[in-house]
């Protein structure tokens, strides 16, 4: 079993900046997807950026150009950069590892709130 815990998630201005981490709890980088989903109160879960194992990047139409996914192996860590905050980006943020072949394998944290409210 893995843990995914995430944290940096707390209250910031209109065009602030976050930066969210996903620290899992043993390397399983290799092979996995690791996405960044938010859910905002009322509203269905969406995915807002997306991690490979080879590296490329994937990101919502909402969020290119302001947010960044990045992970770092040596510390078993997934990071989401969040610049240029809008009040539209209040949600609470998941991530989620998932095998890129075997699906059962999935993962998921157990949320960090981001508040964008001045």
């Amino acid at each position: 079993q893995v843990q995914l815990v995430e944290s940096g998630g707390g209250l910031v201005q209109p065009g602030g900046s976050l930066r969210l981490s996903c620290a899992a709890s043993r390397m399983i980088f290799s092979n996995y997807v690791w996405t960044w989903y938010r859910q905002a109160p009322g509203k269905q879960r969406e995915l807002v950026a997306t991690v490979s194992g080879e590296g490329s990047t994937n990101y919502a139409d909402s969020v290119k150009g302001r947010f960044t996914i990045s992970k770092d192996s040596a510390k078993n860590t997934v990071y989401l950069q969040m610049n240029s905050l809008e009040p539209e980006d209040t949600a609470v943020y998941y991530c989620n590892a998932q095998h890129d072949v075997l699906a059962i394998l999935s993962y998921w944290g157990q949320g960090t709130q981001v508040t964008v409210s001045s």
